[in-house]
């Protein structure tokens, strides 16, 4: 074997472990998440909760506990979960579209960027704070639930509030980390580890259903056939994009004439990503958690009505949510994709759309190609968000199938494959790039 051999069987030894070291802490991260949803606020009563929680099914509480993975039936430190992380992301964003600070913020890269992540905790800090104070208090005013507190004083919401809120920072930055020392999107894991850990669950007590006669073989096989259908129709959205053709400008060098080469600037159908339905979720789920704790307060009988009009399989709670999954949609498809920026970058690259004139005019084409496609997008994530609610009012489904779920799950496994090949292949170009001689570092 020459000099040139070893080197390359080296380096791809060394970036496989590398690899493997990343998938490794993805794990042992995730790991650590799910120990810590078993962790207890102290002077809690799990067991009675966990049981009064099994009645609330098709309450919005059920939604919220599933995106905790379990976490808030069992009264966890997590039971917050990631949900003011994600609320201040959401407020830092649209701050840099109404704030100049915040804009001129977002434009001064690296460091622009680090200054809105530490916005983004400071404002999660406060969020979970004003959170787990508005939990620790509202809980003992329902009755049901104030059974379960052994000894309700001051000790008590002090205890709840720092644990709560100690937890929503702990998995800030375990997410944080998951994203710069693993693979994929941390916080995106963390959701997705919650959601599945329900899975087992879920599918048990659908399966004891159709055992105790309460769910027809026929449409248990009919749910099977449409969730395989469902995935199927995701991962070929998700995959799916729109090509524009680009054409670089004929050059000459010498009495050499190079032709225009042509490639394509690709656009997804889905732009904006499965980030508009977890906006969604925690723009709904918040105010009508609230609703539902504060309607069982003695005197706020009146909110019993706005409960039962705002619970998942009313019609209400579909409107509201489609509404606010259309404008996360076209919101954060405007904040990840810049089409100004993009027809700048053509020009400055030599490079234009056939029949458009570069500046001003291939911003507008491109914007018109992005805000159609947003269209599409947005009514396909609404519409993979919604079946859940419709089968449950159908078919009386007693798992939380589809929707958020489902379409956080398949884009998170389709993004950590495209993470782990585009290691792969980056792993690829260094070994090629030190055989060459070319890497300096």
């Amino acid at each position: 074997m020459n000099k040139y051999s070893r080197l390359h069987c080296n380096s791809n030894k060394k970036n496989f472990n590398q690899l493997i070291h990343r998938i490794f802490f993805v794990i042992c991260a995730l790991l650590v998440f799910r120990i810590g949803s078993f962790i207890p606020i102290p002077g809690i009563d799990t067991t009675l909760l966990s049981d009064l929680l099994g009645k609330q099914k098709g309450a919005i509480i059920e939604v919220f506990n599933m995106f905790s993975g379990g976490a808030l039936s069992r009264a966890s430190i997590f039971a917050l979960g990631v949900m003011p992380y994600i609320s201040a992301s959401i407020i830092v964003q649209l701050l840099t579209l109404i704030n100049n600070y915040f804009a001129e913020m977002k434009k001064s890269g690296l460091i622009g960027k680090n200054k809105i992540n530490r916005y983004i905790r400071y404002i999660t800090l406060a969020l979970a704070l004003l959170q787990s104070i508005g939990l620790s208090i509202g809980l003992p005013n329902i009755p049901e639930i104030r059974v379960l507190i052994m000894n309700l004083d001051i000790y008590f919401y002090c205890t709840a509030v720092l644990s709560l809120t100690a937890g929503t920072m702990f998995l800030m930055w375990l997410g944080e980390l998951i994203t710069d020392r693993g693979i994929g999107n941390g916080i995106s894991l963390i959701i997705f580890t919650g959601i599945i850990s329900s899975f087992p669950t879920s599918l048990e007590n659908t399966l004891n259903k159709l055992r105790l006669g309460e769910l027809h073989g026929l449409s248990l096989l009919f749910i099977f056939l449409l969730i395989f259908f469902v995935i199927y129709f995701v991962v070929f959205i998700e995959k799916s994009q729109r090509n524009i053709t680009i054409q670089y400008i004929r050059r000459q060098q010498g009495r050499h004439i190079y032709t225009p080469q042509e490639t394509f600037l690709p656009l997804k159908i889905n732009i904006s990503g499965v980030m508009p339905a977890i906006f969604a979720s925690s723009f709904v789920i918040f105010p009508s958690t609230l609703i539902v704790w504060l309607s069982k307060i003695q005197h706020w009988n009146w909110l019993t009505i706005i409960t039962k009009y705002f619970s998942p399989n009313h019609g209400l709670y579909m409107f509201v949510y489609a509404m606010a999954i259309i404008f996360f949609c076209f919101f954060y498809t405007d904040i990840i994709f810049n089409p100004r920026e993009t027809a700048e970058n053509l020009k400055k690259t030599g490079s234009f759309i056939p029949g458009i004139r570069p500046g001003e005019k291939t911003a507008s084409y491109i914007n018109k190609i992005a805000k159609r496609l947003t269209v599409i997008g947005s009514a396909y994530i609404t519409f993979i968000c919604l079946l859940p609610e419709i089968l449950r009012a159908v078919f009386d489904v007693p798992f939380y199938f589809g929707g958020t779920s489902l379409l956080i799950v398949v884009v998170v496994i389709i993004e950590f494959i495209a993470q782990i090949q585009s290691l792969i292949l980056s792993t690829q170009y260094s070994s090629i790039m030190k055989k060459s001689h070319l890497n300096f570092n």
